[in-house]
């Protein structure tokens, strides 16, 4: 049971930080950093949780 949900865990976790990065790059978050020098903050949180939830499946897959 604890590796489907590390495993659950990893792929949820690359999922999201691959929609971070594609958010990250799109054209509002473009204009933002155009006019604000931030990116967009839904872009940031999504990376930030994909990565934890990326750490957190490879943490549980490796220790058994």
């Amino acid at each position: 049971m604890k590796e489907i949900i590390s495993v659950a865990l990893l792929v949820g976790g690359l999922l999201l930080l691959y929609f971070g990065y594609d958010e990250y790059h799109s054209f509002s978050s473009n204009v933002d950093q155009f006019f604000g020098g931030a990116g967009s903050t839904k872009a940031i949180w999504m990376m930030v949780g994909g990565a934890a939830a990326t750490v957190g499946g490879l943490v549980g897959l490796w220790k058994k």
